[in-house]
């Protein structure tokens, strides 16, 4: 039975009881959005981009000087900025990689016939669901020497993991991990959902055993939706600020955004922080485009 495509309004509708085209419903939804985001992200992108080339201070009430290319040659000459980025890819790099192999290998324990499977989903989704601002100060508790649960449970006695120059950086990161690895099963729950059951029936009558299966039938499928995950955390670990701000103060854990806040918000340097913003999202940009690179050459695999 062919299927009927509604291209205009009903003539019986209210809009066209009214007089209102298809085109002016469409425009009707589509403008206010398009308004929306000329307000409250491009504009301040673009008056942000002009006040990169000055030394505007927003703490006081001096008119700001044109000052061309030098707030971006003496970022990018300052070690300190370098150190800061240094250890913010050290972060990504560890909770993105955490957030892949839970996540995943959580999603393969889910991806079978289990009791209660639905609620079990439910509740591994509950972390990500919650503010990083409670996240942050939930794992500050659990990681107090004093008191805190993890050091009981594994034995550590008072163990200092925010105060430790060496352990604080991992412990932002494993916070991270639980909070978004449910992301990263959800995603990839929905890939394994969508593998062809043929394809294991077929191993399994050739006797491929799991190894085989897994790097022959399910990572290759389930591969493009799995770089999506990677491509959106990555960038989300990138701008890392409200957990590891919470966390703690250590040097060692200053990332690139908890940087730029200091420097527009406590140093005044607007103008400067402004030139810090665009430098990080030319980074966050290209590091997006490789990744979507190698996305579209697993697509055509």
């Amino acid at each position: 039975m062919a299927t009927v495509v509604m291209t205009s309004l009903d003539a019986k509708s209210r809009a066209a009881s009214r007089g209102m085209s298809d085109m002016k419903i469409r425009n009707l939804f589509i403008i206010p959005t398009i308004l929306f985001l000329i307000v409250f992200n491009i504009f301040p992108l673009i008056y942000s981009l002009g006040y990169s080339f000055t030394d505007f201070r927003a703490s006081t009430n001096v008119s700001a000087n044109f000052v061309g290319l030098q707030n971006y040659r003496e970022l990018l000459n300052d070690p300190f900025i370098w150190s800061n980025f240094a250890i913010t890819a050290k972060y990504v790099i560890v909770s993105v990689s955490g957030q892949v192999v839970v996540g995943f290998g959580t999603a393969m324990l889910l991806n079978r016939d289990i009791p209660l499977k639905g609620l079990l989903t439910t509740l591994l989704l509950l972390p990500m669901m919650l503010s990083m601002a409670v996240v942050g100060l939930f794992w500050k508790l659990l990681y107090d020497p004093s008191f805190g649960i993890i050091n009981y449970a594994l034995g550590f006695g008072s163990f200092e993991w925010l105060s430790n120059p060496d352990m604080a950086l991992y412990a932002v990161a494993i916070t991270d991990i639980w909070m978004w690895s449910p992301f990263v099963m959800l995603l990839s729950l929905a890939g394994l959902s969508a593998v062809p059951k043929h394809l294991y029936e077929a191993a399994a009558i050739d006797r491929a055993g799991p190894f085989y299966t897994f790097f022959r039938i399910t990572l290759p499928l389930v591969a493009p939706i799995l770089m999506i995950a990677i491509i959106f955390r990555t960038m989300e670990a990138f701008k890392t600020f409200d957990i590891a701000y919470i966390l703690t103060s250590q040097p060692t854990t200053e990332v690139i955004s908890i940087r730029l806040y200091k420097m527009a918000f406590q140093e005044w340097q607007t103008g400067r922080s402004c030139a810090l913003a665009y430098i990080v999202l030319i980074m966050v940009l290209a590091i997006t485009n490789i990744y979507v690179k190698y996305l579209n050459k697993v697509k055509e695999r």
